[in-house]
């Protein structure tokens, strides 16, 4: 009987090892997708921002094409925050993420809310484009400030 037992205790030490290395891989495959979309939302955000605060000419194209990037992003990131994704150690995320899912979740529809609205300013004019980045900054800095590790 042992010898039956030390084969099948030992297979499954093995599988309990990879599995542990094969779920470390995916949530820090997880954590890079969404820093990558993040950090593709802060590119467009502030190109837009920059002809907000005047550092940069407006241009009512230019405007909308990267409004319409943050609309496509801000859909994108959510899935990326699966469980046990709050534990690699190259993430911000804050475990609150995952306990306090309904708060995180308002802030994602928030700033798609205002996604389709950001894109609308961008091609009316600076001032419109001005107060939806705003908007949309303030969407994004209220999760920042609740969820995101400093």
């Amino acid at each position: 009987m042992r010898k039956q037992v030390i084969p099948v205790v030992a297979a499954l030490a093995v599988v309990g090892t990879f599995s542990a290395v094969v779920y470390a891989q995916s949530a820090d495959r997880v954590v890079k997708y969404r820093q990558g979309i993040m950090q593709a939302q802060g590119w467009h955000m502030g190109v837009l921002g920059g002809m907000a605060k005047g550092t940069r000419p407006y241009d009512k194209d230019v405007a909308v094409k990267h409004a319409k990037f943050v609309e496509a992003l801000v859909q994108m990131p959510w899935e990326g925050f699966t469980p046990g994704s709050d534990t690699p150690a190259n993430t911000k995320a804050k475990p609150e993420i995952w306990t306090e899912k309904a708060k995180f979740d308002k802030y994602a529809q928030e700033v798609q809310a205002l996604a389709p609205k950001l894109v609308s300013a961008a091609g009316t004019d600076l001032n419109a484009l001005r107060s939806a980045v705003g908007e949309v900054g303030r969407a994004c800095n209220n999760c920042h400030d609740d969820f995101q590790k400093k």
